[in-house]
């Protein structure tokens, strides 16, 4: 049996993550034929099955799903030995995984985040998928709920509501919904208006950060978390707050990499932020002059 190559490896990395080929196409830069001859080739070359595919897309067979852990192993110490590394050259970055609205609220105060002399770079991932720090893919990340994970050390910073916004002083009978689109809604208040108004929405986007200029815009109303709804000068509430999307929010960290300078810095900063807000992120409106 050959040795198969580390770019192989990592071509079956992405076709595993993003679930079959036109993702790792996009990821690669190779065709999704290339990409699906590469799996084929890998297959061969390690004399195991690793997908079973079919019209919607590549899913890890036991022996797949083996290698992928064997493979995030793998990459988490070289991300341990890259860090090493760095820090000996004074290079080193912080990875942060958040949601849309607090990476936002983190690029509206970065400098409380990275002040002038440190000696570390700031790397900011904002989506709305869970953040991954089992295999550190990022250093630290902010979650819904307590993790399960035993590797993993988190921070309760609070709590987050959540209302219904719609353009100030707009009608009161105004029925129309923006939303993210279905497939792309994956926290539960941005599956709300799907589950409880789907027949009202008249418009849908890929990403939340459009929902608040669409309702300013007058295009419709939508559910948003308070902290953002009540700062925003041109939206206002529609009725009170939603309860049964109150959740608590954690900071989470890799246990063994929490006391790391660096780490622990932007943690901490993070944590200040963040618990400056802890009103407005409740669903205590701000005063208004």
């Amino acid at each position: 049996m050959k040795n198969a190559s580390w770019d192989s490896y990592q071509l079956f990395l992405q076709v595993a993550r993003l679930g079959g080929l036109t993702g790792a196409s996009t990821a690669s830069g190779l065709s999704p034929p290339t990409v699906g001859r590469r799996m084929l080739d890998l297959e061969q070359e390690i004399g195991r099955a690793l997908f079973s595919r079919s019209q919607t897309g590549y899913r890890l067979t036991q022996d797949g799903q083996a290698l992928l852990d064997h493979l995030q192993e793998m990459e988490a110490a070289a991300r341990k030995v890259a860090a090493w590394r760095q820090s000996g050259e004074g290079g080193t970055t912080v990875r942060v995984a958040a949601g849309t609205w607090l990476a936002w609220l983190l690029t509206e105060n970065f400098a409380a985040i990275r002040m002038p002399g440190d000696a570390f770079a700031i790397s900011l991932t904002i989506g709305e998928a869970r953040a991954s720090l089992a295999y550190r893919e990022s250093d630290i990340g902010i979650r819904a709920f307590e993790p399960e994970e035993a590797n993993l050390a988190a921070r309760l910073l609070g709590e987050v509501a959540y209302a219904v916004y719609v353009r100030r002083n707009a009608a009161e009978t105004d029925e129309r919904w923006i939303a993210v689109a279905e497939e792309e809604a994956i926290s539960a208040y941005l599956r709300w208006p799907h589950a409880h108004a789907a027949t009202g929405i008249v418009a849908t986007v890929n990403r939340p950060r459009s929902l608040p200029d669409l309702v300013r815009a007058g295009a419709g109303k939508t559910v948003l978390p308070c902290f953002v709804g009540d700062l925003h000068p041109e939206l206002q509430r529609q009725g009170g707050e939603l309860p049964e999307l109150r959740h608590r929010q954690w900071i989470v960290m890799n246990a063994e990499d929490r006391h790391r300078p660096e780490i622990r810095t932007v943690a901490d900063r993070m944590t200040k932020l963040i618990k400056s807000y802890a009103d407005l992120f409740a669903g205590k409106r701000p005063s208004r002059g």
